[in-house]
């Protein structure tokens, strides 16, 4: 994993560097904001200390999610709640106060790796991909324009491609409880006019729906 480390204090830096790299990734680590914005770009994750010499780790916490959704780790020796809720609401994916030992710090990256992992994969089926994380949806080339729920519904959709999925369940993948059929029916409409011809979208009399291409 590529990892920026963004640490004023430059005992904590190396030692991070170092114990970062000893498990087998790759490390940039600097003081200032403007060269860790530079590196952004290249990384896959984010050590973030909360006080910095020019300016603050909030500040920089909010373009760096200006810019990215890589994750996000922040480092404060700020023990109160309101601060770890701060840093929580302005983009931070997790936290840790100082004192911490690096085999937490290690295992926190990797957990946070992980679920970016899984929720930037794609779902793609035929000429149609999802991207969830990016909440964008693709038909060959053309960049559909979806509602939240045809976004939903077409996710549902692309998880299971092929297998006929009963209104019930396809009203609580999206909903989360079951709905009046003329709710789905609105927004499968909806659906289906952003998709185009040939529709990918079957009916299924009399149990549910399928999506299935030629």
């Amino acid at each position: 994993m590529r990892v920026l480390v963004v640490e004023d204090d430059p005992g904590v830096r190396e030692a991070l560097e170092l114990g970062l790299s000893l498990e087998g990734h790759q490390v940039r680590a600097v003081d200032r904001p403007k060269e860790a914005l530079e590196l952004l770009p290249w990384a896959e994750a984010v050590v973030l200390d909360i006080f910095l010499p020019e300016g603050d780790g909030f500040s920089l916490l909010k373009e760096i999610r200006a810019r990215s959704e890589v994750p996000v780790l922040v480092l404060t020796a700020l023990e109160e709640v309101e601060w770890r809720v701060k840093g929580l609401r302005e983009g931070a994916d997790d936290y840790l106060v100082k004192p911490y030992s690096l085999q937490e710090l290690l295992a926190r990256l990797e957990a946070l790796a992980r679920r970016a992992r899984r929720e930037g994969e794609v779902l793609a089926y035929k000429d149609l991909r999802l991207y969830p994380r990016r909440m964008e949806a693709y038909r060959g080339e053309r960049r559909l324009s979806l509602t939240p729920k045809a976004f939903l519904l077409l996710k549902a959709f692309l998880e299971s491609p092929e297998e006929v999925i009963p209104k019930e369940a396809l009203m609580r993948k999206v909903w989360g409880e079951v709905v009046e059929p003329a709710t789905l029916e609105v927004h499968l409409s909806a659906l289906r006019k952003a998709l185009g011809e040939p529709s990918p979208i079957q009916t299924v009399r009399g149990y549910g729906y399928r999506l299935s291409l030629p």
